[in-house]
């Protein structure tokens, strides 16, 4: 190492706190502006860390650096993620303190990096040998699997989360990691079928095609261009990235035989994303109201792959089999539906078989010490989304956000202000804005967004997004914080169409269309391709649909129900934790090195 990040620390101010007008936007701007342009990268707000993505690699990680920053306290040293998460590993080994380590920011702001030097940080600082050290390589090894499947290319991000991800790491009474368990939420499985112009699919398609042997591709049925799938072809730029491709198929190969995954259980993966790309080919065809299947290649290959019966499929993808009391019929699909239900099965088999990846990571990682250990907590989670057109992902992904902004305001502002008061502190009180108005516009129940929506989609008759919206625009026109056509937000003085609604969230408003809500919410995968998929001989196939399920007749939770009680589940587990906070920022919006043109902040 040159010099010491202590040493070289001289631009700027590092804690934005010491700043003679820190609460001044432009001042506070100006001082990570400075600090950026020299590669420094990390300053604090307080305990608060605040990380600007360098979109490059910075030599800031290295063992010197971690030499650096164990065992010190937290201000001896330059703002560093390695200072907070030293901070948190120690309050947990000396005072026996359950940790969680936040990272919030908008999608491109660098958190999933950030949650990579936490457990570099870790993996580095404890003991080298044995079962501890095989336990530390499962847990970073479960970052390229986890990557593979539930990233992304973007037009904002190279490689953006589209799932939500909480890590509990488990330590022994020595502080050593024995163990871990991740939980995971609300994957974007829309991008299976279809994706915004200059985005890609989720990365281990292109990864397959790319990393994979000619002989093994042959096996799969699968050619190495990507124009060849409907799933993958929706833009020509969006192909494979040779390098960067075989590269992540290398890793994760390599991680998949570190965490225990068999060679059959890797197969089978494969298996089913080649499945999918040959699903995404089926075609149909319209005759007097009635879909066929026009090219029987694809649906052979998905059989010959998911180990399914051919004409029980062809069956599936174009009828339906409703159940009323006591009379069951079977009703032909037109070719609208019988899309609808390739693209569900499509969706349904991926989202399915990333749970399943997770909770097989989990029984890889799951420590077999029974005794009650102090955890870890980290969250790499969505940031606040904004885009030219935003619909029901970007609506649940932005309540996520105002809980988690909820949880900052209770565990920091709130409570450091209540205990100034009753300690007789003389303090300036800060002003802040409490989303909880926010947070009960969506969750409230009976009266908010999601109790509205569940409502309308179990409502007897044809529910559909425009009687949706109606219901929304009369229970809520009184409120503060929604818009509805044909109000204009002042802030922006768009007017909204007569399919949107806008809500004035606590990072700004956003303005949502209301098509697909019911689809979605609804998460519908008709039973008789439940039923194909459970008869399935493919091992993983058959866990991802089992038997039990079809026997049921109770109508599972709506997609936002369930998100929002794991949600909820979510802040339960954060709230019986000691919180540290890192804020990640985009310094453009370019994903370019070295330039800052925007530096957005959203702690108010």
């Amino acid at each position: 190492m040159e010099t010491s990040l202590k040493d070289r620390d001289k631009v700027g101010v590092q804690d934005t706190v010491l700043l003679e007008n820190y609460t001044d936007e432009n001042v506070f701007v100006d001082n990570l502006r400075k600090r950026f342009k020299e590669d420094l990268i990390y300053t604090y707000i307080g305990p608060v860390l605040i990380s600007v993505n360098p979109y490059r690699e910075l030599n800031i990680y290295t063992q010197e650096h971690v030499t650096e920053y164990a065992n010190k306290h937290f201000f001896e040293t330059s703002p560093h993620i390695f200072a907070v998460t030293d901070t948190a590993y120690r309050s947990l080994k000396e005072e026996y303190f359950d940790q969680c380590i936040l990272i919030s920011g908008e999608s491109g702001a660098g958190k999933t990096e950030a949650s990579k030097k936490i457990l570099q940080y870790i993996a580095d600082v404890t003991e080298h040998k044995g079962q501890v050290e095989k336990v530390k390589e499962k847990l970073l090894q479960s970052n390229p699997v986890l990557e593979a499947f539930g990233n992304a290319k973007t037009n904002r991000n190279d490689n953006s989360s589209r799932f939500g991800k909480y890590m509990d790491i488990e330590f022994n009474f020595e502080g050593n990691p024995i163990g871990g368990d991740i939980l995971n939420y609300l994957l974007e499985k829309s991008r299976v079928i279809s994706q915004e112009s200059g985005e890609r699919n989720f990365h281990i398609f292109y990864q397959l095609l790319a990393g994979e042997t000619d002989n093994e591709l042959n096996e799969l049925m699968l050619k190495r261009d990507t124009s060849s799938y409907y799933y993958l072809n929706h833009d020509p730029k969006s192909s494979i990235d040779r390098n960067s491709d075989q590269k992540g198929w290398n890793e994760v190969k390599k991680a998949l035989d570190i965490i225990d995954f068999t060679s059959e259980e890797q197969k089978n993966i494969f298996k089913i994303i080649a499945s999918i790309l040959h699903m995404g080919n089926i075609g149909f065809v319209e005759e007097e109201g009635l879909s066929q299947i026009n090219n029987f290649d694809p649906v052979e290959k998905v059989c010959k792959l998911l180990e399914c019966d051919i004409e029980q499929l062809k069956h599936a993808l174009t009828n339906r089999t409703i159940e009323a009391r006591q009379d069951i019929c079977v009703s032909p699909l037109n070719r609208e539906m019988a899309v609808y239900a390739r693209d569900a099965l499509s969706k349904a088999i991926y989202d399915r078989l990333f749970t399943w990846l997770v909770l097989r990571l989990n029984s890889s990682l799951r420590s077999e010490d029974t005794r009650k250990n102090n955890v870890m907590g980290i969250l790499d989670i969505y940031g606040f989304e904004v885009f030219g057109k935003n619909t029901f992902e970007q609506l649940c992904i932005n309540f996520c956000n105002e809980k988690l902004q909820q949880l900052f305001i209770e565990l920091t502002l709130k409570s450091e202000q209540e205990e100034y008061l009753k300690e007789g502190i003389e303090w300036q009180h800060i002003e802040y804005f409490d989303n909880k108005v926010i947070c009960d516009l969506i969750e409230e129940r009976h009266k908010g967004i999601i109790a509205l929506m569940d409502e309308e989609c179990l409502r007897p008759g044809d529910p559909n997004d425009a009687t949706l919206l109606a219901k929304m625009n009369r229970n809520l026109a009184h409120h503060k914080h929604y818009l509805s056509h044909p109000k204009a937000d002042i802030q922006t003085q768009k007017i909204m169409g007569r399919n949107e609604f806008r809500l004035l969230h606590y990072a700004g408003p956003v303005t949502y269309n209301i098509n697909t809500f019911i689809e979605k919410n609804n998460d519908l995968l008709f039973r008789d391709l439940r039923e194909t998929m459970s008869a399935s001989n493919n091992s993983i196939v058959k866990e991802l649909f089992p038997s039990q399920e079809q026997e049921s007749k109770k109508r599972p939770d709506t997609a936002i129900t369930q998100f929002k009680n794991s949600l909820n589940n979510l802040m339960s587990i954060l709230m019986t934790k000691h919180p540290s906070y890192v804020r990640c920022i985009k310094p453009n919006d370019t994903k370019s090195p070295g330039i800052v043109t925007v530096l957005k902040f959203a702690f108010e």
